[in-house]
């Protein structure tokens, strides 16, 4: 079993779709993200329900197998050393990401994401641990 941290817009992605498919997915992998990703979960469940073409029951029961499969850590876990590393990495793109590259960071696991400009961000910081969700479904 290989280990991601994955962010928040990986998750809100799965929630929109629906597909079944991802559930091997997130079987044979372990994804774990911080506490903080059930938060943006929460501020942009309108948009997640909106967006996807389940019923408010289907996509309930849809959100519990999701949740199931994936481990969620709280920030306390996160050394403030790492904090601070990941903060200055972060800090002209994103705050809000810093949970994610810190858990990453301290996990030493590549951290996957749908934010493009993240990536980007992270790749041009020199930190190598960052991979698109399209591109590691591509690879495997």
């Amino acid at each position: 079993m290989t280990d991601f941290v994955v962010d928040a817009n990986v998750l809100m992605s799965m929630l929109i779709s629906g597909k079944s498919s991802y559930l091997p997915l997130l079987r044979y992998f372990r994804f774990i993200t911080p506490d903080f990703a059930l938060v943006e979960i929460d501020k942009y469940s309108s948009i997640i329900e909106n967006k996807s073409k389940l019923s408010p029951n289907e996509l309930r029961q849809w959100t519990y197998k999701v949740c199931q499969e994936i481990t969620f850590l709280p920030r306390f876990v996160l050394e403030q050393s790492v904090i601070e590393k990941s903060k200055q990495l972060v800090e002209s793109v994103d705050e809000k990401d810093l949970s994610y590259v810190a858990l990453a960071m301290q996990l030493d696991l590549f951290l996957l994401t749908r934010d493009l400009p993240l990536h980007t961000h992270l790749r041009k910081q020199n930190f190598r641990k960052v991979l698109l969700f399209d591109d590691f479904l591509r690879r495997i």
